[in-house]
């Protein structure tokens, strides 16, 4: 588990979306989106009525946001994470994590080109789990 470490920008960020939601915010990510991983049970409030507080906020930064409610059980935060894909089975063996799919083009999905988007995940649960690695099968 890494230590969570914030610059003026990220600090910035959180600032603007707990103002604006009223939601607790756990972590923030910039990637291509901008992720704000959000309290357990605050997933709604910060979403807003029909995504509302979400395109207030992507007109706001001009950035598109992408929202994960954090669960403190590894296979669900998981879950949240790679959400809308689905993933048939979460499997946490010590310090490996193995996410199997239902088919080819979920696991494409997942894994991203030059694993970008497996590499993007996994940055984002060792900040909050102590694992080395996330593998797709």
């Amino acid at each position: 588990m890494a230590r969570i470490k914030y610059n003026e920008e990220i600090i910035k960020y959180i600032s603007v979306f707990e103002s604006l939601t009223a939601s607790k915010v756990r972590d923030c990510v910039i990637g291509e989106k901008v992720w704000f991983i959000v309290e357990e049970n605050e997933i709604g409030k910060a979403i807003g009525r029909k995504a509302s507080n979400i395109r207030r906020l992507e007109n706001m930064l001009k950035r598109p946001i992408r929202v994960v409610e954090y669960s403190p059980d590894i296979k669900t935060f998981i879950r949240n994470l790679i959400y809308p894909l689905r993933a048939d089975a979460i499997e946490v063996d010590g310090d490996i994590c193995t996410i199997t799919g239902p088919d080819t083009k979920t696991k494409g999905l997942l894994i991203g080109r030059d694993r970008k988007n497996l590499n993007f995940v996994t940055g984002i649960v060792k900040r909050h789990f102590p694992i080395d690695s996330i593998k797709v099968v």
